[in-house]
């Protein structure tokens, strides 16, 4: 489970970032997660809850978190198609020449000061 150690860097970051701008709150953070992240959305926000209770900072901050779709393009009929219903064989052509677009992603996307 290396999301209690992705919800320690958020908030690592998270508390960096606000001291360089002498924030005094932090209303939410939201991260955008990949489907093929391997980071599992439910488990970093089960370890948001326990985590940010030992911040004075991010006490009493909403996690919030946003799915990015897996999208694979073929190279060979320049198709785009849902990589978790095709995986690596395009649908368009039935060519495996292949690549991941986007899904795989994990970003600290925003951080509402308040």
């Amino acid at each position: 489970m290396h999301e209690l150690g992705t919800i320690v860097y958020v908030i690592d970051t998270v508390e960096k970032l606000a001291a360089e701008q002498k924030l005094s709150k932090i209303g939410s953070v939201t991260l955008e997660v990949g489907e093929v992240s391997g980071i599992v959305p439910e488990y970093l926000a089960d370890f948001w809850l326990y985590a940010r209770k030992k911040s004075a900072l991010l006490k009493e901050t909403e996690l919030k978190i946003e799915n990015l779709a897996a999208v694979t393009f073929c190279q060979d009929c320049k198709q785009t198609y849902s990589t978790l219903e095709y995986a690596k064989i395009c649908p368009h052509c039935g060519s495996a020449n292949t690549f991941l677009v986007t899904g795989n992603e994990f970003n600290i996307k925003e951080i509402e000061a308040m």
